[in-house]
């Protein structure tokens, strides 16, 4: 259906054959079309296909509104975002009305009375899918005529009285009447808000100023909240909780392939010109199992969670910090190396919670995660054993010096008298350039280190290995 040719008036609407569908009608219609065909619900959401994406479907082929519990950063708001793909491109509304009134079957006074005037001439105007979501984050001073509405004054002054339905003016879920309407975390909403929320979703009539107003409103209710805030006693009143049909916990990704898929997904572009960024591989699972090592450790609290953003910033920081060293040794390739790593201190400190006892600062528990990430993702691609000829060429009196400012080149050069390196940079796909040969002996270096086969010094911004 065209602009051109779609209808202009409710009579033209009917003699069309259109149909209006309440809206978990049509999500449920648009959802069974889209797994018939293959067509994938939450495209950019990954790691819950097996998990959270089934249970979401569930819910919506039942009809029934949904609670997503989960800590922050496991893409509760994105999943509510997303749900308006299932409503269609365009939908029919009276023209003008505040609630998106179904042509056939009018709510609000106004357009009652203008249907009786106008009868089949009267207008109507084509709702985008984009303009049937509502979205409110919860929060103490949150009012119910912020949710549900209030006595406009100048209407009462224009001469109408107090209890003439005309002079509402109505809140945010009136207003997404007809669509997908979410509340993020729902735990923080006042008591006597739940109620009114309560009554709009299961009562279907709603109080304003003891003027009493039947309003069955047509609206899908996504909330979101943390698991702990909601199955606490007494945040959540009993009937309010019974009325959201699924209740869905989301989690956290479950594997560093997982993680990394979102973190490059999710990080922000980045070109410097003439120089090209190259991230090894096992750089980015360094930077992923930093977050999953964060979300076991015993120094972080997991009340809050550790959320994805931290993989995200930590993967754009070490990013950013091989640039910047590109850009002052004038080196036309940027690769993140181990002492990049220090970037992550100031993306992380500010995204955990220390769970300890005295005075323990956040860069210390931070920097004792990188390390166990780092000599685990060694452990994955090596056995120390495999190094023995490398190791004694440091019981020799070999030495090896790196830094985060050292060019390239330099790692190069030392590669060359470092007996048993080079194969092992080989298996790491390190030959590519001495951008990634230097990132290279640095993660094997310090794998070593790690794993107790090499001492570190550290002086002066320089870090030597030895025996």
């Amino acid at each position: 259906m065209t602009t051109n040719t779609r209808p202009a008036t409710i009579g033209q609407l009917r003699e069309s054959g259109y149909r209006v569908l309440a809206v978990k009608d049509e999500m449920r219609q648009n959802l069974m079309r889209k797994l018939r065909v293959g067509e994938p619900l939450f495209p950019r959401i990954v790691g819950y296909e097996e998990t959270v994406i089934p249970q979401v479907e569930n819910a919506i082929l039942s009809g029934q509104d949904i609670v997503l519990l989960g800590e922050r950063g496991q893409a509760k708001t994105r999943i509510a975002r997303s749900l308006i793909m299932l409503l269609d491109e365009e939908t029919p509304a009276i023209a003008g009305c505040e609630i998106h009134d179904d042509p056939f079957a009018p709510l609000c006074k106004a357009c009652k009375l203008r249907i009786a005037e106008d009868g089949d001439e009267t207008p109507i105007q084509w709702i985008a899918r984009d303009e049937r979501y509502g979205e409110k984050l919860a929060t103490p001073d949150i009012t119910i005529a912020d949710l549900v509405g209030e006595v406009d004054p100048i209407k009462v002054a224009e001469g109408r009285y107090l209890s003439d339905e005309l002079t509402i003016h109505y809140g945010l879920i009136p207003r997404t009447n007809r669509g997908i309407f979410c509340i993020n975390e729902l735990p923080d909403l006042a008591e006597r808000i739940q109620v009114g929320l309560l009554n709009i979703m299961e009562e279907r009539d709603v109080q304003i100023r003891g003027y009493k107003i039947r309003l069955p409103l047509d609206v899908f209710v996504v909330a979101s909240a943390n698991p702990e805030d909601y199955t606490n006693r007494g945040r959540i009143i009993t009937p309010l909780k019974d009325r959201l049909g699924s209740e869905i916990r989301t989690h956290y990704p479950l594997t560093t392939e997982h993680e990394i898929v979102i973190m490059e997904a999710e990080s922000r572009p980045f070109e410097a010109e003439g120089i090209e960024t190259v991230y090894p591989q096992f750089m980015r699972e360094i930077v992923a199992e930093l977050t999953h090592l964060a979300r076991r450790s015993t120094d972080i609290s997991q009340k809050s969670g550790v959320s994805v953003r931290v993989s995200i910033t930590n993967y754009e920081n070490v990013r950013s910090n091989a640039v910047r060293r590109a850009i002052r040794l004038k080196e036309r390739q940027a690769v993140p190396r181990v002492s990049d790593l220090t970037a992550v201190i100031a993306s992380t400190a500010g995204k955990i919670e220390l769970d300890t006892v005295g005075e323990v600062r956040e860069e210390k528990v931070v920097d004792k995660l990188v390390r166990q990430a780092v000599s685990k993702v060694f452990r994955e691609y090596f056995d120390t054993a495999e190094f023995e000829q490398l190791v004694a060429g440091f019981e020799k009196g070999l030495s090896v010096q790196v830094s985060d400012m050292q060019p390239a080149m330099e790692y190069v050069n030392q590669l060359a008298r470092v007996g048993g390196l080079r194969a092992a940079v080989g298996k790491l796909n390190g030959h590519g350039s001495p951008a990634t040969v230097a990132s290279a002996v640095e993660f094997i270096l310090e794998g070593l280190h790690l794993n107790k086969r090499l001492n570190k010094e550290e002086l002066a911004g320089q870090t030597r290995y030895r025996r």
